[in-house]
């Protein structure tokens, strides 16, 4: 069964542009042009993809993308009319998996497109695997637990509500427990080599990770910065 991209973009030319190049690729495709459309449509469709711009009449990309993220996994890839550092910074906030930034070409936003379908596909395969328990099914640091069978992290006994990459970076981080990690390592080895994003990415997740499992996120404990390096876990 072809994947599905749900586009939204309020320019009809680029829309119809995208569309068609997407199509061409093999995706199913539906194409809406403003934010409240594009709700109502995401939660029909339940898209692989979602291609959403930023500027959008009736509800900005930013408003869709924080609504979405809370209601469906489906990857977002973010428009940009211009290279705006905040734009970019807010986007992964809200719940985008990359962005891209205006004008751009066709050739980059189809690579884009098929690199986080890629990894989609490889986030349901994993977790749709059999696993078995083993004694070692759970990592323990103090009042932090992470159980490796349920990919479930519990904190004083709690379950924390993770995002399927903040688990697999705190994952990665305590696997690697005392190590000073660089942000490019983080990147490559938790988003992948072909992952198309800069480190700010890391940055990002990282202060989500600390809101919630740290004590005080503005003096982490957990999760501690290396001046000029990066990050070190420490449990």
């Amino acid at each position: 069964m072809p994947e599905s991209i749900l586009i939204v973009e309020d320019e009809p030319a680029l829309q119809d542009t995208l569309a068609y190049n997407l199509k061409k690729e093999g995706y199913t495709v539906e194409a809406v042009g403003d934010g409240r459309t594009a709700l109502e449509s995401a939660r029909k469709l339940k898209p692989d993809l979602i291609v959403l711009d930023i500027m959008l009449p009736e509800m900005d990309g930013f408003e869709v993308a924080r609504i979405l993220r809370k209601e469906m996994t489906s990857a977002i890839l973010m428009l940009t009319a211009r290279d705006d550092e905040i734009d970019r910074v807010v986007g992964l906030e809200v719940g985008a998996d990359d962005y891209l930034t205006k004008p751009f070409s066709m050739r980059e936003l189809v690579a884009r497109v098929k690199s986080q379908l890629r990894r989609t596909r490889q986030l349901r395969e994993e977790l749709g695997k059999p696993t078995e328990p083993t004694a070692h099914e759970t990592l323990t640091f103090g009042d932090l637990s992470i159980n490796l069978t349920r990919r479930e992290v519990t904190l004083r006994g709690d379950v924390l509500a993770m995002k399927p990459k903040e688990y697999e970076l705190l994952l990665f981080f305590a696997e690697h427990k005392s190590q000073m990690l660089s942000r490019e390592f983080i990147l490559e080895r938790v988003w992948g080599w072909d992952y198309i994003g800069d480190s700010r990415t890391v940055d990002v997740h990282v202060r989500w990770l600390r809101q919630k499992i740290e004590s005080d996120a503005a003096n982490p404990v957990r999760i501690v910065t290396v001046r000029g390096g990066g990050y070190r876990f420490e449990g």
